[in-house]
């Protein structure tokens, strides 16, 4: 499945851990994290807006606000430590269903393990993994057990991906099978003692 025609340069969003260097001037390097206002607050020039701006737009917007009162010809790179404004939701026959931050580059194995990894009843054999691509909803089915094996490769989700683990209608079957068990004993004892 393709990566998604929209991905462009990534842009910056909350909850984002970005590092901030600003070259030969180690005392204004930091770690800041974007705030929920898509914020975030730098030594000597103090607030500046984040959110929305790739990184280059950012280094750009921090050289000027530094080079404004502070420093001649300053020179700012910025690197993303996590994208947590990127997320990817695991639903279906998983432990542990939900929408999960993506920190770091994600794999469709990772995910699910994200969400504490198929349920008893989960068909490894049928995963889809839907994904917006140029405005478009496509999807593609995954074989879990295939690609544990190394027989299919591990594919690389995107921000905003989601991934359906389907469940195995025999499976299930045999679950509501085993669960109604006691209930058959009764039954069987109660119709064993009518006269």
């Amino acid at each position: 499945m393709p990566p998604p025609a929209e991905r462009g340069e990534y842009r910056i969003g909350a909850n984002d851990l970005l590092s901030v260097v600003v070259f030969q001037v180690k005392d204004l390097d930091r770690d800041v994290r974007v705030n929920a206002s898509g914020e975030i607050s730098l030594p000597l020039i103090g607030v500046v807006n984040a959110a929305g701006l790739s990184v280059h737009g950012l280094e750009t917007a921090l050289e000027a606000r530094y080079g404004a009162r502070y420093l001649q010809h300053p020179h700012v790179t910025v690197f993303v430590k996590e994208a947590a404004s990127q997320r990817v939701t695991v639903e279906g026959a998983v432990a542990n269903p939900g929408i999960f931050p993506m920190t770091t580059r994600l794999s469709l194995l990772q995910a699910i393990a994200l969400a504490h990894g198929p349920t008893n009843v989960a068909n490894e054999h049928d995963v889809i993994v839907f994904r917006n691509v140029g405005g478009e909803r496509r999807f593609a089915r995954f074989d879990l057990k295939a690609i544990r094996n190394g027989e299919l490769a591990d594919p690389e989700l995107f921000g905003e991906d989601v991934v359906a683990v389907d469940e195995s209608g025999g499976k299930v079957w045999l679950r509501r099978a085993i669960e109604l068990t006691p209930l058959l004993g009764v039954w069987s004892i109660f119709r064993s003692t009518r006269p």
